[in-house]
């Protein structure tokens, strides 16, 4: 009986702290994540890459050989080694090992060209003796050490399941990538203004050089930005990619494409011809349909800057940290930016950030932003022979300090205390129950001793009478 009343005092407590934390605790929606359509494309990665949302994968983390998407990350080396207008001049082993069946735009001994355009033929024609120019260029004739850039570029971006042994993608047992890590360069190289122009480019023409008395009419491979072989998979807000194809790495593909605030690459890998270019139409679509961006400094509410005093002349009326205004999150456009769930890390502590505010939403990691400092200076004021300045106006402007609020503490004593009250509640109603149940056996026993009373005397007025 006393189990029973137990287990209904703690269901009570239960329902009730159900009914007020709830009340306190923002609720998540549905959080709905849309259904992606399915794809022929074994391997396959899409991300907004202003964000780092993962919006869709597909086996992304299997090894496979890259063919020719390899020479995004060459490009985007060379850029960063070397200069635009630099002069290339093309060697032997470029000239001679890089022609036959593989892609070329046929050079020739001791033919010179700038940087600039050797990497639009590295990205519209997929151009393998311009590719391996470039690498002897950059490493100092050496292709190895350019090769050797590579590999620490991929680490440094994060790659787990990436070697490089070339520059082209050519066949090679030690060259091979992921879809995943294939996206993570892809999307660093298109952060550079100068690799976003080239891939962008549809049609581009070398002028006359030493060799040539023509100029070579460049056009990017590219089936949705240029109708190269066909108009078929013309793509609305596609800025350019990178083609590949060998026997042994089937087809990959690599797609910029941007509407609606959102950027988006998609990376495609042992494929089965058109099923890359199908696929990553079907996902752009999916993308572009169900996603939206939202700004997180315009739509953050649980992360605020402290409202400023005035404090007369002295005040700079600037925050000393405050929200990257340029950050934003990526949810289906079912959810409000409310419905992602945040947490502050301090992981990334550097001179111009004092911490990361994460968001996931659906359990799907949409995006953050950095809380950064904006490095406000405060003036210093001379104050000799000036009385008007009282100690603690200057104490108010160099303490003036915007500090990010954070709600959730709040909300979280608030339960606290709401729990502890229902706590006592429970306790003294269990009390007050107990009280009546003591008082009713205090009377039984009382009214039992007296009858006993009562009986022992009869019985010693019968024995007197004997």
């Amino acid at each position: 009986m006393k189990k029973n009343r137990w287990k209904k005092g703690i269901a009570l407590f239960l329902s009730i702290t159900a009914i007020f934390t709830g009340s306190m605790i923002p609720t998540q929606a549905s959080e709905y994540w849309p259904q992606a359509p399915e794809t022929a494309s074994p391997c396959v990665m899409v991300m907004e890459m202003n964000t780092g949302a993962v919006l869709y994968e597909k086996n992304a983390d299997e090894v496979h050989y890259p063919a020719s998407i390899t020479k995004i990350m060459t490009t985007l080396i060379a850029i960063e080694k070397g200069k635009m207008d630099d002069v290339v001049t093309f060697s032997a082993d470029a000239v001679y090992k890089n022609e036959g069946d593989t892609s070329h735009i046929s050079r020739d001994l001791e033919e010179q060209m700038t940087l600039e355009q050797c990497l639009y033929g590295v990205m519209l024609e997929s151009a393998n003796e311009c590719a391996y120019a470039v690498a002897e260029h950059i490493g100092g004739g050496d292709v190895s050490k350019f090769v050797d850039m590579m590999n620490e570029k991929a680490k440094e971006l994060g790659c787990t399941n990436t070697h490089f042994n070339n520059t082209n993608g050519l066949p090679d047992e030690q060259h091979y990538t992921s879809t995943r890590d294939m996206l993570l360069i892809a999307r660093a190289a298109y952060e550079n203004e100068e690799f976003r122009k080239i891939t962008g480019t549809k049609v581009y023409v070398i002028p006359p050089t030493n060799k040539h008395e023509d100029e070579t009419t460049l056009h990017n491979h590219h089936n949705m930005l240029y109708p190269f072989r066909t108009a078929k998979y013309i793509y609305d807000g596609c800025t350019g990619g990178k083609t590949g194809y060998t026997v042994a790495a089937n087809s990959t593909l690599v797609t910029y494409a941007e509407r609606d605030g959102m950027s988006l690459v998609c990376v495609v890998m042992n494929a089965q011809a058109p099923a890359h270019f199908e696929d990553t139409v079907n996902l752009f679509n999916y993308c572009f349909d169900n996603f939206q961006l939202f700004n997180i400094a315009e739509n953050e509410t649980n992360y605020t800057s402290a409202e400023q005093k005035n404090a007369g002349t002295l005040n700079t009326n600037e925050p000393f940290v405050d929200i990257d205004k340029d950050a934003g999150i990526v949810l289906p456009k079912t959810a409000e930016f409310s419905d992602a769930t945040s947490k502050i890390v301090y992981d990334d502590v550097t001179n111009d950030t004092v911490g990361t505010i994460e968001y996931t939403y659906a359990g799907h990691e949409v995006g953050k932003a950095d809380i950064v400092k904006t490095n406000v200076q405060v003036p210093e004021y001379k104050f000799s022979n000036q009385t008007d300045v009282s100690e603690e106006a200057q104490t108010e402007e160099t303490e003036h300090v915007s500090k990010i609020q954070i709600r959730m503490s709040t909300i979280i004593t608030v339960v606290v205390v709401v729990l502890v009250l229902l706590v006592l509640g429970i306790i003294i109603k269990k009390v007050a129950d107990n009280f009546y149940i003591i008082k009713h056996n205090f009377e039984v026993r009382k009214e039992h001793k007296r009858l006993f009373k009562r009986e022992k005397k009869r019985n010693k007025r019968r024995r007197r009478r004997r």
